[in-house]
């Protein structure tokens, strides 16, 4: 039948607005308290929502999920006394895997003997170029580039403020538990299972 289509349309429509008004009713009786507490919030952005409606940013923002990447960081080990102890070797893979060619590292050179330290001197990251593909932190062999979480980039001078420097891109262990703890859980286990692994090898050899 001719328009039916439209009606069906139209049904969809009707229904998404009937539900908008009816979970706010049985919010109100239910809660006694408008959608503006933070629990109110809450419950908007979750999955248990219904309706249409819109989400209020900045003020409000939709939850990510752990495994959305946006541009990459450094990790660096907290050491007890405050310092940082940096994973990253300069050992080049994230370079060399990127597609755009948006990393270069300046490596740490001995100053008396001239040879490499694995410590980076400098590193940088033009975010204006990265893809945000995720192949250095899934090529990195020491678990020392992740991707963040953090989409909120936006500058007026991109030529000064885009090009991440080693001191912008390092973050702690901690921050990268707290973003992706699922992923940190199964990195550190089986950084756990290989140390032990090695250390029944160094046993069987004494």
């Amino acid at each position: 039948m001719d328009g039916m289509g439209i009606l069906r349309g139209l049904g969809v429509t009707l229904k998404r607005f009937w539900e908008t008004y009816w979970d706010d009713i049985v919010w109100w009786l239910r809660r006694g308290r408008r959608y503006d507490s933070e629990e109110g919030i809450n419950h908007r952005m979750s999955i248990n929502t219904r309706g249409i409606f819109t989400i209020q940013y900045p003020e409000e923002k939709l939850p990510v999920p752990e495994e959305f990447r946006f541009i990459p960081f450094l990790l660096y080990e907290e050491g007890e006394n405050g310092e940082k102890q940096d994973r990253c070797t300069s050992c080049g893979i994230c370079a060399k895997v990127c597609p755009p060619q948006c990393i270069w590292i300046v490596r740490t050179n001995d100053p008396e003997t001239g040879r490499p330290i694995p410590e980076p001197q400098e590193f940088y990251i033009d975010v204006d170029i990265c893809m945000n593909c995720g192949f250095c932190a899934e090529y990195c062999p020491f678990d020392a580039i992740k991707m963040d979480h953090d989409y909120e980039l936006a500058v007026y001078d991109r030529v000064h403020n885009n090009i991440y420097n080693k001191e912008k891109l390092s973050k702690p262990v901690s921050y990268y538990s707290s973003i992706r703890p699922t992923n940190y859980t199964r990195e550190e286990q089986a950084r756990a299972e290989a140390e032990a692994a090695k250390a029944a090898r160094r046993a069987q050899r004494n």
